[in-house]
């Protein structure tokens, strides 16, 4: 018998214990210990009732992901042994605390009878990985919770409190528990008086599923609803065939529907992205050179250096986890202006119940204002959020240093400024680092952390830990223009204005790039984004000394900038806006055709396919990918995946730009960039192949090979 599943025998109760650290996942070896235990329970004539009993801080918290891509897998041997749990004819507990998520929910449903601790959160997220529940999930829930509540869950994939569940009949009660321990004790107790009660077995999968107030289209609304909001994605439209099926067929015959849906989920590329991004994230935590268990610094309180769109959504984050924060201005009426916006902002979520009535003066007491730049002296982190200007930015750097108490945590949040060169001006470069936020700072899940050259290691784990405090993604970067997302931004957005310049509109461009997936092409996120900022970023790099010889390079943006076109905001970009909708400005057209003329670049629309526009935007990204991690600016494939999926809204059923190259072929890409150099020439370089790539197709590496041995 497993070590990680074990049979206690106490009186004429069994106890069935798990106990895999940290979160009980499924692994193969618990699922050989539960086969193991339940053969032990059917040959055991002394036991009157079984109690399900999970160690540490949660119940079952879920499968082993890892082992889903594993060849061969199969979810069978869990499935038979949950329908043998089913079968015994005494009755069988679950005793559920922390989250109780995935096949850990499953195997709860299996069993007869359930009682949770107050705080227990349950819910089937196996959405989000591209999959569906694979055992029994679909068939066991709308049989406890009836149909409605039960596709709400699954196709959600989020998690239901114990108060919920209990109301659902998800669980057959709800105890206030001190501890573990209590908590079994419980369960015993509810045990015992089922066996004094006379309480046999209670088999979910023999219940009946009610459709009482369910609509006859009910099936064919959820279907419709999946194929247009979800169209991209494997398991939703899955999901409602299989609950369906538990809704109108036979147990058995829902259960045959499941397995063949979920393994179609389990081996489509969809999946696989989305599992690679699974990976990606818990992986961008392990950081060199920075122990796992460094002391962070604490963060009792933040300044915030600027209350604008990006300071104040910045100052939010903070305010949500319950942190005060101090937001200096250098007027009152920026102050108020900016203050005011945070709190309209708060106001309409709790208008949409996103928030309690009460929160929005909650959280705006946690936001002091401030004029004075020495109102952060007392601050254990202090974030500048001023212009994207680096002679101002350096100027605020100096003064920090001198004002902020010694220990304390400085932050720039540039988007593509030098920060060795900000660190230094400081005078404190070991406590500086970046902090990228994306806009609306609020919103953005993406936080890209710029590791300085002499960042101490315990400030760069504090702001590590600190994101996941404020619900971001933490991605640190090393230092160079644009870090990470940024730098690879610049050559998509390059190829867009020589496109431009070439005569494709700004509408075909777009297509071309959202039929990938992205929720908007280049010329609409700069648009919305404001042509201002991006050719301010593109002058302030000129100013660096950091642009190609090239005098067409990012012509276009720096012209609609001349021009006064700042995008949506001013009315005209590249496209003109009647209210927030974007209409074909022939203007537009105008100014690309003299700046082609101006640049000897040949007008050729009637010859560009949407899949030049593709590989002439996404490859060259791609490219510069790969010259990031050559330069160990970017530590993993996967941290680069995670900053285009949550920074930039590249499509996460892609699985970000290196794990979808792996998916094109390298060496594909490699033959499109060589094709563009001959096709195009290549004086500045913009197709020359990074020599990482070179080398990884002559060995037949891809991304997800690494870290290469």
């Amino acid at each position: 018998m497993s070590d990680l599943v074990t049979l206690e025998v106490r009186g004429a109760i069994g106890v069935l214990h798990i106990d895999n650290p940290p979160v009980n996942a499924l692994s193969s070896g618990v699922v050989q210990g539960l086969q193991c235990v339940v053969a032990a329970i059917e040959g055991d004539t002394r036991l009157k009732a079984i109690v399900v009993h999970a160690h540490g801080r949660t119940f079952v918290a879920g499968g082993d992901i890892s082992e889903f891509s594993r060849p061969g897998f199969t979810a069978r041997p869990f499935n038979e042994t949950l329908a043998r749990l089913e079968r015994l004819s005494i009755p069988v507990v679950a005793a559920l605390h922390g989250t109780t998520l995935g096949g850990g929910l499953e195997l709860a449903m299996a069993c007869h009878y359930r009682i949770a601790a107050a705080g227990t959160k349950l819910g089937l997220p196996e959405v989000l990985l591209g999959i569906l529940p694979g055992s029994l999930g679909t068939q066991r829930l709308p049989r406890l919770v009836g149909v409605r509540m039960a596709l709400d869950m699954i196709l959600s994939g989020k998690p239901i409190a114990a108060q919920k569940a209990l109301e659902a009949g998800l669980v057959d009660a709800v105890v206030e528990a001190a501890d573990n321990d209590a908590l079994l004790n419980e369960a015993m107790a509810y045990a015992n008086r089922l066996v004094e009660q006379g309480q046999g077995a209670r088999r979910t999968s023999e219940r009946q599923v009610s459709l009482e107030g369910v609509e006859p289209d009910f099936f064919d609304k959820a279907l419709a609803e999946a194929k247009t909001r979800k169209a991209a994605y494997p398991a939703p439209q899955r999901i409602v065939r299989c609950v369906q099926a538990a809704a109108t067929l036979p147990f058995d015959q829902g259960e045959a529907l499941e397995a063949q849906l979920f393994e179609a989920c389990r081996t489509s590329p969809e999946s696989g992205a989305l599992r690679h991004l699974f990976f990606a994230e818990r992986a961008a935590t392990k950081i060199p050179g920075v122990p796992a268990d460094v002391a962070p610094r604490p963060i009792r309180k933040v300044g915030v250096l600027g209350a604008g769109t990006m300071g104040g959504g910045i100052a939010m984050n903070f305010a949500n986890v319950g942190i005060p924060v101090t937001i200096v201005e250098t007027s009152q009426a920026a102050l108020d202006r900016g203050l005011g916006i945070v709190r309209k902002n708060y106001e309409a979520s709790a208008a949409k119940g996103k928030l309690r009535p009460d929160d929005p003066d909650k959280r705006m007491a946690l936001l002091t204002g401030a004029l004075d730049i020495a109102a952060v002296a007392d601050c254990d982190l202090v974030i500048e959020a001023v212009f994207e200007n680096m002679d101002l930015k350096m100027d605020v750097a100096r003064r920090l240093g001198q004002v902020c108490k010694p220990g304390a945590i400085i932050a720039s949040n540039t988007s593509t400024l030098d920060i060795d060169m900000l660190a230094e001006a400081s005078g404190r470069p070991a406590d500086f680092l970046g902090m990228h936020f994306f806009s609306p700072a609020n919103v953005m899940r993406l936080l890209e952390i710029v590791r300085g050259a002499k960042t101490a290691p315990d400030v760069l784990g504090t702001i590590v830990k600190l994101a996941r405090t404020i619900a971001k993604v933490p991605v640190v970067s090393g230092v160079c223009y644009g870090f990470i997302g940024n730098r690879m931004l610049e050559p998509y957005l390059r190829e867009a204005d020589f496109l431009l310049m070439e005569g494709v509109t700004p509408e075909r461009i777009d297509r071309a790039i959202q039929s990938l997936g992205l929720p908007m092409g280049p010329c609409r996120m700069l648009d919305l984004a404001g042509l201002d900022v991006a050719a301010k970023v593109v002058i302030e790099r000129d100013k660096a000394g950091g642009l190609p010889d090239d005098p067409s390079y990012r012509s276009v943006v720096r012209k609609m900038m001349d021009l006064g076109r700042f995008g949506q905001k001013t009315g005209a970009g590249y496209y003109r806006y009647e209210g927030r909708t974007p209409l074909h400005d022939p203007e537009v057209d105008r100014v690309c055709a003299e700046l082609a003329q101006q640049h000897g670049i040949r007008r050729r629309a009637d010859e560009v396919t949407d899949q030049e526009i593709i590989e002439r935007c996404v490859y060259p990204l791609i490219n510069e990918g790969v010259k990031i991690l050559e330069e160990g600016i970017a530590y993993r494939p996967g941290d680069i995946d995670l900053v285009w999926i949550n920074g930039y809204g590249f499509p996460d059923f892609r699985g970000g730009p290196m794990h979808m190259a792996d998916a094109i072929g390298l060496a594909h890409i490699a033959e499109r960039l060589d094709h563009y150099a001959r096709e195009r020439g290549d004086a500045h370089g913009y197709w020359t192949r990074a020599a990482l790539l070179t080398d990884m197709i002559a060995q037949g590496r891809k991304f997800a090979d690494w870290p290469f041995k």
